[in-house]
């Protein structure tokens, strides 16, 4: 279901421990931190006797190195704090004694004390004297009864002998609704934690789970699907130089909209349009579920078919790797396709036989080459295999192939062979490179900044058999590709689609 999606979970998850949090965080501070509270800690436990078991020892000179019963000493720095919400006064401790807490040093004997306080506590040193409580004796210092308010504190300098680094301190003593605890240690010049460990605990908590809504967030594919998605069987015929593009967009179609399924089936742009006008002329139901695309415009007489302009295409010829012939002028090109030129040393190429590696009939990019660049029919096919005449009269290998991969593959395995492509088909294709006409490179690019006068392109058409209905597959599926996010994928594929303002005026032209 829609509302369980990860990014709901994780936020309703938030939602519910931040709430907790509120609610809890809210208890402690109305409960908790209004207790009294001293908390104690050892910022300090250092040797500096040469007969410490636990520790090394540093470097020593004068008192520490010349004073009696120092082989065994250490220093201790011992931090006394409020730590709670309320300020303490010295009727707060509990105790009977005259001095309000007692610190114990397992295993060790004081030797001497020095008591240092904070900037601006210089008051608390007055009740540091013997006759508030201030005194020693063995391993237990007496501390007097010092009143701190929130967040003030005291040091305890204690020079102890005869035990080890680490032996057990402990701070003893009691405060009325309150209490005397341990806190965790921390370095000499350091400072309470700023949070609790509940607090830091709740917050890495909801830190988490806005970590996790962020990476969903951030990682979903937020890409809108198709409007109006329909369910259905629909077939793709037609063009094969756009028969990637179709792939891609049926795939991407029936990823976003369940229960679509497209059949891409291209084999030729005539034939594509003829089989589309056969099966609706049969149909019973109107415009049947199928899409002809077709390099250029139907042949004339197909009236009933209707026609959306998807995008421009680019064509450009293509030769065998080893040729070198890099640019043809028009006129060279229509010598070479009405059989006037049959080998390449009469342009200035080398002694090389020419093979013209066409496309069959039914083919939208033969009749766009025919269109666009030899202003005539192309000559009969003289050869069955590509590599050799079928008779010897023949003027020169010309043969003709079904798709546009079977033609660039022909020309890559051919040398002194020349065909023509769908541009993006033949970008990169390994074998052969691209022929410039009158100095005009292929260029989508150009050819949409009006910078190109490039003559082999054409319009895309999608054909259908009479106005499909609204909510139908087919009508979902034009709207996509000609209007929606499919003009993405168009673009991709080195097309120009016609939505664009620049390819709305270039299909416009036609």
């Amino acid at each position: 279901m829609e509302w369980l999606s990860a990014e709901n979970v994780v936020a309703v998850g938030t939602a519910v421990v931040g709430i907790v949090a509120s609610g809890v965080m809210v208890w402690y501070e109305r409960r908790v931190p209004r207790r009294k509270r001293i908390g104690y800690r050892v910022q300090m436990d250092n040797p500096i006797g040469d007969d410490v078991r636990l520790g090394r020892a540093s470097v020593r000179l004068g008192l520490f190195d010349e004073a009696p019963g120092m082989a065994d000493a250490t220093l201790v720095l011992l931090r006394i704090e409020n730590d709670g919400s309320q300020s303490i006064a010295d009727m707060d401790y509990t105790g009977r004694e005259l001095h309000g807490l007692t610190a114990v040093f397992t295993d060790r004997t004081i030797r001497g004390v020095s008591v240092t306080q904070p900037p601006e506590t210089d008051h608390l040193m007055d009740h540091f004297t013997p006759s508030n409580g201030l005194g020693y004796e063995g391993s237990t210092l007496r501390i007097p009864r010092v009143p701190l308010n929130r967040g003030e504190h005291f040091k305890l300098l204690v020079l102890l002998s005869g035990g080890d680094v680490g032996s057990g301190i402990r701070l003893i003593g009691g405060i009325r609704d309150g209490e005397v605890h341990p806190n965790r240690a921390a370095p000499v010049d350091g400072t309470p934690a700023l949070f609790s460990r509940a607090s830091r605990l709740i917050t890495g908590l909801l830190t988490l789970c806005v970590l996790a809504l962020a990476v969903i967030v951030v990682t979903r594919d937020d890409t809108p699907p198709p409007i109006g998605c329909e369910r259905g069987e629909l077939t793709v015929t037609g063009s094969t130089a756009f028969g990637p593009v179709m792939r891609e967009l049926a795939a991407k179609y029936e990823d976003d909209c369940a229960g679509a399924s497209i059949d891409v089936d291209p084999h030729g742009s005539t034939a594509g349009v003829q089989e589309l006008a056969g099966l609706g002329a049969k149909s019973k139901n109107g415009s049947p579920p199928v899409i002809a695309l077709s390099d250029g415009t139907k042949p004339s007489g197909l009236r009933e078919l209707r026609e959306t302009r998807v995008a421009v295409s680019v064509f450009v010829l293509v030769a065998h790797e080893d040729l070198p012939v890099k640019n043809l002028s028009t006129d060279d090109v229509r010598r070479l396709y009405s059989d006037r030129i049959s080998n390449w040393k009469q342009l200035g190429g080398p002694d090389l036989p020419v093979h013209l590696i066409s496309r069959d009939a039914n083919s939208g990019t033969r009749k766009v080459f025919q269109r666009r660049v030899l202003n005539r029919n192309e000559g009969a096919n003289y050869s069955s295999d590509c590599e050799h005449k079928d008779y010897e009269a023949a003027p020169v290998v010309r043969c003709e192939l079904f798709s546009t991969e079977q033609v660039l593959s022909t020309v890559a395995r051919i040398p002194g062979a020349i065909g023509y492509s769908e541009l993006n088909l033949a970008t990169g294709h390994e074998g052969v490179h691209r022929v410039t006409l009158d100095g005009h490179d292929p260029s989508v690019e150009e050819i949409e900044h009006g910078t190109s006068e490039y003559p082999y392109r054409e319009i895309e058409y999608a054909y259908t058999y009479g106005s499909p209905p609204a909510d139908s597959l087919v009508s979902s599926f034009l709207t996509y590709i000609s209007r929606g996010s499919g003009q993405d994928v168009i673009r991709t594929h080195g097309h120009l689609p016609c939505a664009t303002p620049v390819g709305q005026r270039i299909c416009g032209e036609g």
